[in-house]
């Protein structure tokens, strides 16, 4: 994620604000810009500082920026809501405060995961728009009434994404944690995880070498799902340290893959940070010039990804002392082995090759 600053008076300001804090400019973000932007209010309407189209365009805020889960802005005359907001079929029961609460959440999340799918240039074409490939949510609980196809679980099929409200709540979600045994979860790493899914069908299905390549690396993706997944909550993967970047991910390739993706995506987004931030280190002693590093990469432009390891690893171990100091867990609580680092790499190199990710927006009109 870029750091943000308000046109307006040069504030600094975060990619869910929807003013400015020192001069009080309303904000908005315009996706095919991917930029937070200063607004200025005209007829009922918007201009964006940001936006220096000619003739100067008007903008709305989503329709979903009247229950205070979205910024992003609409064109005059185009669909109502943004091109995140519309990937949603199902949201959740906004008669209960907690669920508006945990939608919020939930929202920020997506939001975040749709600006990282935009930076990479892939498309994101709703369901409402093409119902056998295209994408959508459903944020469910137990208090909002949905068909009875929905899943009542967390997950993908078929280009459709479940995440279950209660993720949006932190107590809920820490004993899921707890209860999964689990070293992390996160609201963005589910959306991350789950949005692999959806683009292992489009990047490796459809491409017979891409699909060679990956099984090589991955393994046998016929083999079949629902054994796999019972024999792993039977006897977890006692060894998968040495292959996996989590215990989760051995138990399928496609697994595999879609934890590697999100792990993908937690670099690129994380890197990109510290890198607008100029973050740079040099530690004191000859003996720890290892840490050393200056961030200066784009990780979404850059072709080397080991050079992109090479200035997120002394990150992650800053941060995670950081944390430490402060008695929190680790921000990264994973060790990235070499066959991890291998499998990160092929998703870097299919991501900066595939014609896939020349298609730019596609949203509805």
């Amino acid at each position: 994620m870029k750091i943000f600053s308000c046109q307006q008076c040069g504030q600094t300001v975060l990619f869910e604000n929807t003013h400015c804090e020192q001069c009080s400019s309303a904000l908005g973000f315009l996706p095919e810009k991917q930029v937070l932007s200063a607004l200025k209010s005209v007829d009922n309407a918007w201009y964006a500082m940001a936006d220096t189209s000619v003739p100067v365009k008007r903008w709305y805020y989503c329709e979903n920026h009247q229950h205070q889960v979205c910024n992003w802005l609409v064109e005059e005359g185009g669909s109502s809501f943004c091109v995140a907001c519309d990937l949603n079929r199902h949201i959740p029961n906004l008669g209960k405060i907690e669920e508006r609460q945990a939608w919020q959440q939930l929202e920020f999340a997506k939001h975040r995961l749709v600006y990282s799918l935009l930076r990479l240039g892939l498309p994101l074409i709703s369901k409402k728009n093409d119902s056998e490939d295209g994408l959508s949510f459903d944020f469910i609980s137990e208090n909002n009434v949905v068909p009875e196809d929905v899943s009542s679980m967390t997950g993908h099929a078929s280009g459709q994404v479940t995440i279950n409200a209660a993720e949006g709540n932190s107590v809920d979600r820490e004993q899921m944690r707890e209860d999964m045994n689990e070293s992390y979860r996160t609201v963005i790493g589910h959306f991350r995880h789950e949005i692999g899914h959806y683009y292992w069908d489009s990047l490796v299905f459809d491409d017979k070498q891409v699909l060679a390549d990956f099984r090589a690396l991955f393994g046998d993706d016929t083999a079949n799902y629902a054994e796999a997944l019972e024999a792993h909550y039977k006897a977890p993967n006692a060894d998968w340290q040495q292959s996996f970047v989590s215990v989760y991910a051995s138990s399928h390739p496609w697994e595999d893959w879609a934890e590697t993706w999100a792990h993908y995506l937690h670099i690129v987004d994380t890197l990109e940070t510290a890198s607008d931030l100029g973050l740079s280190f040099q530690p004191i002693g000859s003996n720890r010039q290892n840490l050393a590093v200056m961030v200066n990469i784009d990780p979404f432009s850059h072709d080397d990804f080991d050079e992109i390891l090479t200035q997120y690893i002394p990150l992650t171990f800053a941060v995670n002392n950081l944390n430490r100091g402060m008695g929190q867990p680790d921000l990264y609580p994973f060790v990235l082995v070499p066959a991890v680092r291998e499998k990160l790499a092929f998703i870097h190199k299919l991501l900066r090759t595939s014609n896939l990710t020349k298609t730019g927006i596609s949203q509805s009109q």
